[in-house]
C-alpha cells in the first residue's frame, strides 16, 4: 500500500512538472505561474572591493562611463570569465548575458573558432605597423558580401571610423556643416558631442566640458522624424552641408525605429542638396543583417561606419563607400587618416572568424526568428497583465521600455522617469541570473551561443522581475 502511494505521489509530481513545461512552451504566458516574492541580493564583495581599488586608479573607477553603474542598483560587476552566453563575475556569480560587450559578441563568448584564429595569428606576432595579408583576406570577404562599400578602410574602434568619415565627408563636398540627430550617438569626436539648442533648428551645443564652442557650430541638430526640421536646415544653411549622419538604426539611446519612408526622405535630400548621407552602423553592421541597416531599408547611404562585431570582441572599426568617395583618403587623395594599429593582424584574425561564420547559410534568420520568438512571449506575458511595458526589437537587438505607445521614432518619446523601474528590474534580474546593460537606455543582444534552455530560463526571470516591478 505504501509502494502504491509512493507511486502515485510520484506519478502526480511528474504530470505537474510536465504541465507546467507545456505551458512555458505553449505561448500562453498569461497561464504561467510566476514567483513574485524578492530575491536575496548576490554577492558584491570582491567586486565591491575591486571597485574601490580602481576609483584610485580611474576617474569613477572606470574606463567607460557606463559601466559605473550610476544608472542602477549596486557597485559594478568585475566580469572574470565569459562563455557561449554565460559571465562570471569576480564573486562567482553566473549570469546569462544580453550585453555582449555591448553588442560585438554575436557568436557569443568565448568562441571555439575566434579563439584558435587569433591564437594561431599570435604565434607570428601581435603588431608590425606594416601591410598583412589578412587586412586584404578580411577586407575581400567584406566587401565581395557587402553592396554598399567598394572599398573600405581599418580603423581601431567605432569613434574613430566615425570621426574619420565626418572628415571625408568634409573633404569631399568642401563644405563644413553636419547635420546630425538629437538621440543618436556618433561616437566621442568634438564635432559629434553636442546636443540640440532651443529651436528647432540650431546649431549643436557642446554636451561635453572640453569641446569648444566653434567645433559644435558646424554641427546642427535637429529632432529625429521631423522631415519638417530637416528641409528648414537645408534651407537655412543652404550649400554648406556636407553630410547628414544617422545611426542606421538609432540603437545608442533606446530602439528609436525609424520609417522606411522617412529614411528614403533622408537619401532623396541629401542627394537633391550634393550632401552625403552618413550611416552609423556601429552597432547595426553585421548585426541586423551582414548589409546592416543598408539592407534593411534598401537605402544606399553614400559612407557607411562599422564596428564592434567586425573584430568579434576585439578593438575594430571601419568605414567605407564608393572608391570615388574613397579615393579622397590619403595617400590617394588629401583627406589625412592614419592609425598605428589599424588593420592590427589579430584584430583581422578575429574578424575573419567571425564574418565567415556570419556568412553561412541561414546565419541570420536562425538568430533573427530566436529573438523575435523570445521577445514576443515577453511581449505577451506583459499584454496578457496589462502592464505599461513594450519590447522593441529588430534582428536580435531588443529593448525594454516602460511605456503603452507603440512607437518610439524621437529622443522625446522616451519617458526618463520610467528608468526607475528599470533600475528595480536590473537588479531583480541579476539576482536571477539574467545581466543586461546597466542602463535602461542600453539595448539588448541575443547571440548565437542563446539556446531555447537559456531563453526560456531568462524569460522566466524577466516575467518574475516584471510582475515586482509593477508591484512596488
Amino acid at each position: 500500500m505504501a509502494i502504491y502511494s509512493d507511486f502515485s505521489l510520484l506519478a502526480f509530481s511528474l504530470i505537474k512538472m510536465l504541465d507546467s513545461l507545456k505551458k512555458m512552451f505553449s505561448g500562453n504566458e498569461a497561464d504561467i505561474p510566476v514567483n513574485t516574492g524578492s530575491k536575496p541580493d548576490i554577492s558584491r564583495v570582491k567586486s565591491a572591493e575591486l571597485y574601490e581599488k580602481s576609483k584610485t586608479y580611474f576617474p569613477g573607477g572606470v574606463n567607460s562611463p557606463v559601466r559605473a553603474f550610476k544608472s542602477v542598483y549596486g557597485t559594478p560587476l568585475f566580469i572574470e570569465k565569459g562563455d557561449g552566453c554565460y559571465i562570471w563575475d569576480a564573486d562567482g556569480n553566473q549570469f546569462i548575458d544580453f550585453c555582449g560587450s555591448w553588442g560585438p559578441l554575436i557568436l557569443g563568448h568565448n568562441h571555439p573558432k575566434i579563439r584558435e584564429k587569433v591564437t594561431e595569428v599570435m604565434q607570428n606576432g601581435m603588431s608590425f605597423g606594416a601591410p598583412t595579408a589578412l587586412e586584404n583576406e578580411l577586407a575581400e570577404l567584406i566587401i565581395k558580401n557587402n553592396r554598399f562599400v567598394e572599398k573600405i578602410r581599418f580603423t581601431s574602434s567605432g569613434t574613430e571610423a566615425v570621426m574619420s568619415a565626418i572628415r571625408l565627408a568634409r573633404g569631399f563636398t568642401g563644405r563644413d556643416k553636419i547635420i546630425k540627430f538629437e538621440g543618436c550617438y556618433h561616437g566621442h569626436s568634438d564635432s559629434l558631442l553636442v546636443k540640440a539648442g532651443s529651436g528647432l533648428v540650431t546649431f549643436g551645443e557642446t554636451s561635453s566640458a572640453g569641446v569648444p564652442k566653434s567645433f559644435a557650430e558646424e554641427t546642427i541638430v535637429i529632432p529625429l522624424n521631423d522631415k519638417n526640421a530637416i528641409e528648414q536646415a537645408f534651407h537655412q544653411f543652404k550649400d554648406q552641408v556636407a553630410a547628414v549622419i544617422i545611426e542606421g538604426i538609432p540603437a545608442n539611446n533606446g530602439l528609436i525605429m525609424q520609417d522606411e519612408e522617412y529614411i528614403k526622405f533622408l537619401r532623396k535630400i541629401c542627394t537633391d542638396n550634393k550632401s552625403l548621407l552618413i550611416f552609423d552602423e556601429v552597432i547595426t553592421g553585421f548585426r541586423v543583417g551582414f548589409e546592416g541597416a543598408a539592407a534593411h531599408y534598401g537605402i544606399i547611404p553614400d559612407i557607411v561606419t562599422y564596428g564592434k562585431i567586425i573584430g568579434g570582441g576585439l578593438p575594430v572599426g571601419m568605414y567605407g563607400a564608393s572608391a570615388e568617395i574613397m579615393g579622397h583618403i590619403s595617400p590617394d587623395g588629401g583627406v589625412y587618416q592614419a592609425g598605428t594599429l589599424s588593420g592590427n593582424p589579430v584584430a583581422m584574425a578575429a574578424g575573419i572568424a567571425t564574418l565567415t561564420e556570419l556568412n553561412r547559410s541561414g546565419f541570420y534568420k536562425d538568430l533573427n526568428t530566436k529573438t523575435q520568438d523570445f521577445v514576443a512571449s515577453i511581449q505577451r506575458f506583459a499584454t496578457a497583465r496589462n502592464y505599461k511595458f513594450k519590447v522593441f526589437t529588430v534582428g536580435s537587438i531588443f529593448w525594454f521600455a516602460f511605456t503603452e505607445k507603440d512607437k518610439i521614432q524621437s529622443a522625446d518619446d522616451i519617458d526618463a522617469g520610467s528608468m526607475e523601474k528599470f533600475k528595480i528590474m536590473h537588479r531583480e534580474l541579476l539576482n536571477r541570473g539574467i545581466y543586461l546593460g546597466p542602463s535602461g537606455y542600453e539595448v539588448g543582444f541575443v547571440s548565437s551561443a542563446h539556446t531555447k534552455i537559456e531563453l526560456e530560463k531568462a524569460k522566466r526571470a524577466i516575467f518574475e522581475a516584471l510582475d515586482l516591478v509593477f508591484k512596488k
